[in-house]
């Protein structure tokens, strides 16, 4: 059976100007060790699909992991990471808002709650 997938999703609204210098150093500095506890990261995506110079972008991050339990496992690594908060708490001068949501696809709920 092929494993059921789990979307991380960050969406970050960033200070007016930031997009760029946000995108980069969430690349540089924050994918590695999100890779490492397990994410493969899917997508960004920068709407609108400009570098403004003078306005906020909303940057969405997307990342994968293999089922419920890449996803427990990626949560309690995070959670105990320090770096992690260090990161986002140095990015808050990029940034203006953002959430993080986890989904699934519709048709795979039902096997990720049969644990």
């Amino acid at each position: 059976m092929e494993a059921t997938k789990v979307y991380v999703i960050d969406t970050v609204v960033t200070k007016p100007g930031r997009a760029r210098e946000f995108v980069d150093a969430y690349l540089r500095d924050y994918a590695p060790g999100a890779r490492e506890r397990g994410m493969t990261l899917e997508t960004i995506v920068v709407s609108p699909p400009v570098w403004f110079p003078d306005e906020s972008n909303t940057v969405i991050a997307s990342w994968v992991l293999d089922g419920a339990q890449g996803w427990w496992e990626m949560t309690w690594q995070g959670r105990g990471d320090e770096s992690v908060r260090q990161w986002w708490a140095t990015a808050e001068e990029l940034i203006a808002h953002r959430t993080r949501s986890t989904g699934a696809l519709a048709g795979d709920i039902d096997r990720l709650g049969d644990v």
